[in-house]
């Protein structure tokens, strides 16, 4: 990563998520980079994509994707800033608040490498492959999966479809410069310690065959050898795209964010682990999203998320 030109982007949108205070994740990031005195992120050049969080003191017309109309913005935002960075031959390091945001960062990388299979690995407690079709929340945080993947699952449909709301969706679909739809492929999705899923989620990945590891699989084969299989099971792919919802990490390291979930990676774990997958010059993108300080006491998560940021950057 050395030898990389980073630059930040941050995405304080939390329009997705069903727990307010994760737009102020960035921020507490940059708060404990600062604290440590070590300037580690602070150094780097850093854009910021704007948001429409005051939207959410208003009631949502979508009850099956809230906010929707609002996200679709956003993500077409934050795709054109990554499609710019990449342009610009830079590593997008992008701070996220809600993991909807994803959806535009997938969109600006495959956008602009239109040419190139992309591979996405997704680090995760939660698989967030679900449509307006198949949510129980209507938290569009844990959409972006069939957002890339241009899916509606509706063979595991629970809710009534939405006309107005299914426009928007499409709206996601194709964000981007290029309008692309699907911007990945099922081959070339892994996702590491996904753990907390609904039935309509194991039913798209079994259906699509998606790779995936759980806690079980980690602890048992090793965090090193999950690195090494997952490159080798995406060594077609031309480019990769690591998206690391701290979410993934065991509570024991920090609460500080909106789902926390037991069974979650430990600190050496996720270092590791992302050390390795960044190590491979095919990845070309990194993102740390859900870090939620409201949440949290002593900043934990945010100091947690940078511990790792030092160890692999």
């Amino acid at each position: 990563m050395s030898t990389r030109r980073i630059k930040v982007i941050e995405v304080p949108s939390e329009l997705g998520a069903g727990t307010r205070g994760s737009s102020l994740g960035p921020t507490a990031l940059r708060f404990a980079d600062m604290n440590k005195g070590r300037k580690k992120i602070n150094k780097y050049l850093t854009a910021r994509v704007g948001d429409l969080n005051y939207m959410l003191s208003h009631n949502t017309a979508y009850e099956d994707a809230k906010n929707i109309d609002s996200i679709s913005q956003i993500i077409n935002s934050i795709a054109l800033e990554v499609e710019k960075t990449l342009s610009e031959g830079e590593f997008p390091l992008i701070f996220s608040g809600d993991h909807s945001n994803a959806a535009g960062s997938i969109a600006g990388i495959k956008n602009y490498y239109d040419d190139k299979r992309l591979g996405v690995i997704w680090i995760d407690a939660h698989a967030d492959i679900h449509s307006p079709l198949t949510t129980p929340s209507g938290n569009v945080h844990g959409m972006p999966m069939a957002v890339s993947l241009g899916i509606d699952n509706r063979e595991n449909a629970i809710n009534e479809e939405d006309e107005a709301t299914m426009e928007y969706w499409n709206e996601l679909k194709y964000a981007g410069s290029k309008g692309i739809s699907p911007k990945i492929l099922p081959s070339d999705i892994v996702y590491i310690d996904i753990r907390d899923l609904e039935r309509q989620e194991w039913e798209v990945i079994d259906n699509l065959n998606i790779e995936f590891y759980t806690p079980k699989e980690v602890k048992e084969i090793g965090i090193e050898k999950v690195a090494k299989e997952t490159l080798e099971y995406l060594k077609n792919c031309d480019i990769l795209y690591v998206s690391f919802d701290v979410d993934s990490l065991d509570p024991s390291v920090s609460v500080g964010t909106g789902t926390p979930y037991p069974e979650g990676l430990n600190l050496y774990e996720a270092k590791t682990l992302l050390y390795n997958l960044l190590r491979d010059p095919k990845t070309i993108a990194l993102e740390i999203t859900e870090i939620n300080p409201l949440l949290d006491s002593e900043n934990k998560m945010a100091r947690a998320a940078l511990e790792i940021l030092e160890e692999v950057l």
